[in-house]
């Protein structure tokens, strides 16, 4: 059960359709769409590095120096980490006034194929550590400006990065637009499928590019906890274990001293006892055939290096019946600043509810949990397979026609997902039919694409004085 009620919809949402489409004609009227179009850093704007020293103060210290090193590596990287970052920057700005529930990073790596309940192969977003509810334009202007960001990085000129995120953008609106006309299951069951994808992919690349994707969605199909069993363990005494690969994956047992270590260990029991109370009762039942028999701490992504992370590998029917699980430390959003406290005590319920909320079809095995930390400090997580099915794009290998597709893909995703949980007809209403939104995102993201310049150049001069220690480690995996 959750510790608070979940808040009631909103009262514009059961006004009539005409309504609700006038509210979103006069947000447009109060905010014009092309006032998006606006990025110029404040006079008063926080000092980048202030706000990655104050996350990394939260963190694991020894691994700090690693997030630093994955910042410093490029402009895209940089702004995989900076969700807080451009959170600040958009507080403020042009604002219809119509919410939604946000991923509060979408960025366009959190957009990848992932696994139904049903084991069909989906587009959708991943990531759902920042998720609040806030002005849809956030997610909208996040996915643009990392679209701009990584064509720089392969090259793409001016028009070409202008067509991407248009494109990205109309899809969006126009996505809205039919989702406004529907019912509201239908919009519930709505999902880009494997068979939708490859329709979506079929008029918009050619065959080499349609090659490519049917090879990443056989790959993807791969990505389970079989694969993670062969790759991440070895067998020590007759038993599996997770095998070493410092710093970056750490099996319980070299981390800690035996005392501790048997206090952590019996902390994680309880931790997954615990937040199987969080799943359906069927799925529960399905957790406890399984048995936990080795706990390591892994380093994960880009903007999340630091924050305490665990797998845990479970094992069922015998020794060949794999189950990884992850459990990952879930603090306040960055939109929390900027947008008001989750309604959620606990912070890994808060990132479960946004994830379902957005998602099509989440993880049989998502859920929460509080644990009381071996330093005193009570922390939430949250817990999901490591690996079911997952496939992420490679934007550096991306041509103008398939990043323009992806933007595209990723787009009308977005739209889905919020459509969900917003007023889709008053955004449907405000975005209208023509291209004055599409037009000024597309201005905005080259505008902050310069600005991530500015602060990861500001990354790099840090590290260059000695104000920050960055540190480039490569997986032996």
């Amino acid at each position: 059960m959750s510790e608070e009620t979940a808040a009631a919809p909103p009262p514009e949402v059961h006004a009539t359709p005409e309504e609700r489409a006038a509210r979103g004609r006069e947000a447009r009227r109060r905010v014009p769409r092309s006032s998006h179009a606006e990025y110029q850093p404040s006079k008063d704007r926080p000092d980048c590095l202030d706000i990655l020293e104050a996350q990394s103060s939260l963190r694991v210290q020894e691994l700090v120096p690693i997030r630093y090193g994955r910042m410093s590596e490029s402009p895209f990287r940089f702004y995989r980490g900076a969700a807080a970052i451009m959170a600040s920057d958009l507080a403020g700005s042009p604002d219809s006034g119509i919410r939604a529930q946000l991923c509060g990073d979408a960025h366009m790596l959190n957009f990848r194929l992932l696994a139904s309940p049903e084991r069909q192969l989906l587009f959708d977003i991943n990531d759902f550590d920042e998720t609040l509810p806030g002005p849809w334009e956030w997610d909208v202007k996040r996915l643009s400006a990392s679209l701009v960001i990584a064509g720089r990085a392969n090259g793409f000129d001016d028009a070409e990065r202008a067509d991407i995120v248009r494109a990205a953008v109309r899809s969006y609106r126009e996505a809205m637009a039919r989702f406004a006309a529907m019912r509201n299951l239908d919009v519930w069951y709505a999902r880009m499928d494997a068979d939708r994808l490859r329709e979506f992919a079929a008029s918009r690349i050619h065959k080499r590019g349609r090659k490519t994707l049917a090879h990443e969605m056989a790959k993807a199909r791969t990505r389970d906890s079989l694969q993670a069993f062969e790759k991440l363990t070895e067998t020590v005494e007759g038993q599996v274990r997770i095998a070493a690969d410092p710093p970056l994956l750490v099996p319980l047992s070299d981390l800690l001293p035996d005392v501790t270590r048997g206090a952590l260990e019996q902390e994680i029991r309880g931790l997954i006892e615990r937040y199987g109370r969080t799943l359906s009762a069927d799925r529960r039942t399905l957790l406890e055939q399984y048995q936990l028999v080795d706990v390591a701490r892994k380093v994960v992504g880009v903007g999340s290096v630091g924050t305490r992370c665990w797998i845990l590998l479970l094992l069922g029917r015998d020794g060949q019946d794999p189950l990884f699980l992850q459990a990952k430390e879930a603090d306040d959003s960055v939109l929390a600043a900027h947008v008001g406290a989750s309604q959620y005590r606990n912070q890994g319920e808060r990132v479960v509810s946004g994830q379902r909320l957005m998602q099509a079809a989440s993880d049989i095995f998502l859920g929460w949990e509080r644990v009381d930390g071996i330093d005193g400090r009570r922390r939430d997580f949250y817990i999901r397979q490591l690996r079911d099915w997952k496939g992420i794009a490679v934007a550096e290998e991306m041509l103008p026609e398939g990043m323009r597709t992806f933007g595209e893909m990723c787009g009308a995703t977005l739209a889905r997902a919020h459509a969900r949980s917003g007023d889709r007809i008053a955004i449907a209403a405000y975005l209208g039919r023509g291209v004055s939104f599409d037009r000024a995102v597309g201005a905005f993201a080259e505008s902050y694409a310069d600005q991530n310049e500015r602060d990861h150049q500001a990354l790099l001069d840090a590290v260059a004085a000695g104000r920050l220690r960055a540190e480039t480690v490569e997986s032996s995996a």
